[in-house]
């Protein structure tokens, strides 16, 4: 499957990190993070808030502007040996300088530098500057300023969008109503994870953000109007099979929800969430959707050009990605 052509739209940056380039830049810090490897030196966690937990200390040494820089080139990296040639980015101005704006310019000014190498070589990628739902409604507004005044409408610069993360048991999405204003009068594409633990009223509070594309959004199965709106609507699900799978959602890729969305109409696309924490890869998705529901390389363009279309890029990036997948 490495050899397929690929668009994923949700992936976390700090997320995305492997375990080994954490040891090695706590190891340069002399941080000691031994408590969040297993004896094979994996990411260990027992649930998704010891989930959370985990990945918060990890990405504790992820500190400054350079370390963001490096982190980024070994991300798109691996995702390229994936075969993505297109990948949107969770980064979260509260990690990278505290939500400070100015803080936020130098590490954005590394990342973007970093992102065009990246581009010329093959692979080109976006941001979504991401909300932390658990700090709550005004720490959001911090990330959604962030977001407006670095962000580009038309989609040509590296920050795209906007969207929100974090624990969905949190309040409500509709709490953080301000912080999605801010980035739409922006012009900034807008996504909300949900749909996820919060059930399916937690798509229906996201839905209410206006945003055109849901973070998972896989527990819309459980309600069957629902699923029909997200038909009508047109919205896009960032499905990340293997994640709902790792975290205990459903027990197997066969109990899992992706096809019957598919067949009711909803548009999808896949991705990996947080891989090292989940051991898997984007090949490694399509692989075990292709041995659960005997999807094929047509059905895989077609996730793909659904993610062209969705993807929060200028339009000759678009335009690009189109003709990769038809």
């Amino acid at each position: 499957m490495k050899e397929l052509k690929k668009v994923e739209l949700h992936l976390h940056l700090e997320g995305a990190a492997p375990p080994a380039f954490v040891r090695g830049l706590a190891a340069e810090k002399r941080v000691d993070l031994g408590h969040i490897f297993d004896r094979n030196g994996n990411y260990r966690f027992s649930d998704f808030n010891d989930f959370l937990r985990v990945y918060e200390a990890a990405t504790s040494v992820i500190t400054t502007p350079a370390d963001y820089a490096r982190l980024l080139r070994e991300v798109l990296e691996n995702c390229a040996e994936e075969g993505a040639i297109y990948v949107e980015l969770f980064v979260s101005p509260e990690f990278c300088g505290g939500g400070d704006l100015s803080a936020w310019r130098d590490y954005l000014a590394a990342m973007t530098e970093t992102a065009r190498e990246r581009e010329a070589q093959g692979i080109a990628s976006r941001a979504i500057l991401t909300a932390i739902r658990h700090f709550g409604p005004q720490r959001a507004r911090r990330t959604a300023l962030c977001a407006a005044e670095t962000g580009h409408a038309d989609g040509s610069g590296w920050v795209t969008g906007f969207g929100m993360g974090g624990d969905e048991a949190f309040g409500k999405a509709t709490d953080f109503a301000w912080s999605f204003d801010c980035a739409r009068e922006a012009g900034l594409g807008l996504t909300c994870h949900a749909g996820e633990w919060g059930g399916p009223h937690s798509v229906r509070e996201a839905l209410e953000l206006g945003v055109s594309r849901i973070g998972h959004g896989v527990r819309a199965i459980e309600d069957p109007d629902l699923v029909r709106e997200l038909v009508h609507r047109e919205t896009v699900l960032e499905v990340c099979p293997g994640s709902n799978i790792a975290l205990g959602l459903y027990p197997d890729w066969p109990s899992h929800p992706v096809a019957r969305l598919a067949d009711a109409g909803v548009r999808l696309t896949i991705s990996t969430d947080d891989p090292p924490f989940f051991h898997t890869t984007l090949s490694q998705e399509y692989e075990r959707l292709a041995d659960a529901f005997a999807w094929s390389e047509r059905e895989f363009a077609r996730l793909n050009l659904t993610a062209a279309e969705a993807a929060f890029c200028d339009d000759a990036t678009r335009q690009r990605l189109r003709a990769a997948f038809r």
